[in-house]
């Protein structure tokens, strides 16, 4: 049993940055989401991609912030570090968004995915929900890309 244990605390010890990115990006992706589905409550249904982009500017600012503090540990809020990690977070996440965007395009204007929907214990679960649930595990896994070795890359 003490075995066991050792090997998962140093599984965990070796992979805790990345550990540490899949939770902060499913809280990311959460924040997205009720973001997502606020705006298009209030906006229609219509304005998807509208209510898309206030959830990932909001979701934006927050993955920026956990990302930096508690994921890749940069603690330097130098004016020159600080612009220069915002800027490439940005960039970065620009074209993530951008495929997510065409994607929710694609799947639900072009494809007419948002016509299917699945209900499941009393919840349905709409084709725009799957449709951007999709996007979001390619994104994410992007976005960790892009922080791992460009953003927040140790000298």
């Amino acid at each position: 049993m003490m075995m066991m244990m050792k090997m998962i605390k140093d599984m965990l010890k070796k992979h805790k940055e990345l550990l540490m990115y899949i939770f902060f990006g499913v809280l990311t992706t959460v924040v997205n989401f009720i973001a997502f589905g606020a705006f298009n409550n209030i906006l229609g249904k219509n304005f998807y991609l509208v209510s898309n982009a206030i959830a990932w500017i909001i979701s934006v600012v927050f993955a920026y912030m956990t990302n930096k503090l508690f994921v890749f540990h940069s603690n330097s809020f130098a004016p020159k570090t600080l612009f220069k990690e915002l800027i490439e977070f940005f960039v970065a996440r620009i074209f993530s968004f951008i495929i997510e965007e065409f994607g929710m395009w694609l799947f639900i204007d072009v494809f007419d995915f948002d016509v299917y929907s699945i209900k499941i214990i009393g919840f349905v679960i709409t084709g725009q929900f799957i449709v951007k649930l999709s996007l979001a595990i390619i994104v994410v896994i992007m976005n960790y890309f892009f922080s791992k070795f460009i953003i927040f890359a140790k000298k």
